[in-house]
């Protein structure tokens, strides 16, 4: 089983934390890095080989994790020279990778099981499965419903269930064929063309532990809750 982590990223959101180093390197809890746990947690779920889309600081992250052998993985890389988007770095390596596959954001902790992600992508004979979490989102405000300017409703700060992408995702390599290797290409737009053409995506539902690094207040709520989800977190690892 193959994965490709996207790792190109500058990190701007969770700055000044990224200043020095790259953000699938900052570290969590007792010093692991975000990276060598997701390595960890693939290699314990039954990947074997994994590509890393490197770019920003990208020499770092070679350094630090080099072969992948100690986590028995064999490790290979994708340098971005420029910024390609999420799905963008996936066209040059299109050649390199096997019919379907894993991709995964570099910055995710979560207990999802990837192996069963990519089963069921393989299984739903979808272009694309994206791993999808329940979030709520709470308005702070009274919202008001108007109609040709009156208000016809009001609602005391309501609240908002929402599934989003968590950042993995199962793919098939037909999926890349209509797109130029070398252009940027987003997550959003490949989402979008799939659904313009009736090829919807597959929906994997997950309701288990998930946090996006992406935030400084996620990256706080990481460590602070590390310690106490480590054997959840890296189960088999």
């Amino acid at each position: 089983m193959h994965a490709v982590i996207l790792a190109g990223g500058k990190g701007v959101r969770l700055r000044p934390y990224t200043t020095a180093l790259p953000k699938p390197l900052v570290p969590i809890g007792d010093q692991h890095a975000i990276l060598e746990i997701v390595l960890r947690q693939l290699s314990a779920s039954g990947f074997t080989h994994c590509t890393l889309a490197i770019g920003h600081l990208g020499e770092i992250i070679r350094a630090y994790v080099g072969d992948g052998g100690q986590w028995g993985l064999r490790v290979d890389y994708a340098t971005e020279e420029s910024p390609l988007g999420t799905m963008g770095p996936l066209l040059t390596l299109r050649e390199r990778l096997p019919e379907h596959f894993l991709v995964m954001n570099g910055d995710v902790l979560t207990d999802l099981d990837y192996a069963d992600l990519l089963r069921s992508h393989r299984a739903s004979g979808t272009p694309l499965t994206i791993a999808t979490y329940a979030r709520k989102v709470h308005i702070d405000f009274g919202v008001l419903t108007t109609d040709a300017g009156r208000v016809v409703a009001f609602t005391e700060k309501p609240s908002v269930d929402y599934r989003v992408s968590m950042g993995v995702y199962g793919v098939s390599r037909a999926t890349l064929d209509d797109y130029t290797p070398g252009l940027p290409l987003g997550f959003d737009e490949l989402v979008m063309d799939l659904l313009a053409c009736e090829r919807p995506p597959h929906a994997y539902e997950f309701d288990g532990y998930w946090l996006d690094i992406g935030r400084p207040d996620d990256y706080d709520r990481a460590n602070a809750e590390f310690t106490s989800r480590r054997s959840l977190l890296l189960k088999g690892a």
